[in-house]
């Protein structure tokens, strides 16, 4: 289900919210889906709670899961989370663009880094 990298430079909590997120987005984690309580995870990835306690309420605070008091964390509708996870990543996008401009990129090279071609 989820996976941790030692070696990642991102924070373990970002690892775990950005699995999840992915799950959610891609489908695999259906609406209505109950997550994992946060101790069961904190021990099948040998990890402190804290650490998916935190991803959990990032994930919460995206609008991706809902917690119920005394029942847990259950993924959520991802049609809201979707668009606002798009609109966010087209804002960083536009950032990139620009910034990649300045630098000299082509706009050849950015629509080829877009498509994700290796000659960029």
């Amino acid at each position: 289900m989820i996976s941790i990298d030692f070696r990642d430079a991102r924070p373990i909590y970002e690892q775990v919210r950005d699995s999840f997120r992915q799950m959610i987005l891609s489908g695999a984690l259906p609406a209505d889906e109950k997550l994992p309580s946060v101790r069961e995870l904190a021990a099948a990835l040998a990890i402190n709670p804290n650490t998916i306690q935190r991803a959990y309420r990032e994930l919460e605070a995206e609008g991706y899961i809902c917690s119920v008091p005394g029942k847990g964390s259950f993924v959520r509708e991802r049609g809201e989370a979707a668009a606002a996870r798009k609109a966010e990543l087209l804002t960083q996008l536009a950032a990139l663009g620009r910034e990649l401009e300045l630098l000299g990129a082509s706009e050849e090279e950015l629509l080829a880094a877009l498509r994700g071609g290796e000659n960029v």
